[in-house]
């Protein structure tokens, strides 16, 4: 417990270079704050004292601003910047040397039981405003850029912008083919439109044939006839 505390004070530091001492880290960084609320918060969780967690977590949501549910998994070294509006929900796991900025969810998208909330690698980067959701995992060293969407599975070493989130970096090289970005709804919903207009011009095109056919038949069958009468 202390030995993490001592990581997360050193994770101040590292990150924020308006960090000017040690006083000034203990007493007035509130993301600090919020991360050894939940620490404390998650030992009572995992002692099955759930109600007392809760207390824990939601006296450090109404001091900081930051809701961590007390079953988040939280690594070492994680550093939360200013913080306000940031939650982690309860099946919530988070890797070493994480940063979080201010507005981050790291949320699900439904009711659904179990896992249902992210899985975030190593030396992650969440910046201001993203929204995670869902029970997937972001790979390590990748970056998420301000009030990005991300739905889906992101590769390690990845940079993923925009609603929904699209990897624009993999490797250190941008990305360009469609096959390597997370899926759009919106190119998704035009891509199945196209499929039933192809479709729609197939029918068309075969009813318009069995029509000719009838006509051709039926103008056949009255020469038929006249020729007779």
């Amino acid at each position: 417990m202390f030995k993490n505390m001592k990581s997360d004070i050193q994770a101040v530091f590292e990150n924020d270079p308006a960090a000017r001492g040690l006083f000034e880290v203990i007493f007035t960084y509130s993301g600090l704050h919020a991360i050894w609320a939940q620490r404390i918060a998650h030992i009572f969780y995992k002692r099955h004292w759930f109600t007392l967690a809760r207390i824990i977590s939601q006296c450090s949501r109404f001091m900081t601003g930051i809701e961590i549910h007390p079953g988040a998994t939280i690594g070492q070294r994680l550093f939360i910047d200013h913080g306000m509006g940031v939650v982690i929900g309860e099946t919530c796991e988070i890797g070493d040397d994480v940063v979080i900025y201010q507005g981050v969810t790291l949320g699900g998208t439904g009711k659904e039981k179990g896992k249902r909330h992210p899985t975030i690698g190593n030396n992650v980067v969440i910046a201001s405003g993203a929204k995670v959701l869902g029970s997937f995992t972001v790979g390590d060293q990748s970056n998420i850029g301000a009030n990005s969407v991300v739905l889906k599975e992101v590769p390690p070493n990845s940079t993923v912008v925009g609603i929904p989130g699209k990897i624009v970096k993999k490797d250190g090289r941008r990305v360009d083919r469609l096959s390597h970005q997370l899926p759009d709804p919106v190119i998704d919903a035009m891509h199945e439109m196209q499929v039933q207009i192809h479709e729609l011009r197939v029918e068309l095109n075969r009813v318009q044939q069995e029509n000719k056919q009838l006509i051709k038949e039926e103008v056949e069958t009255r020469t038929r006839m006249n020729e007779r009468i």
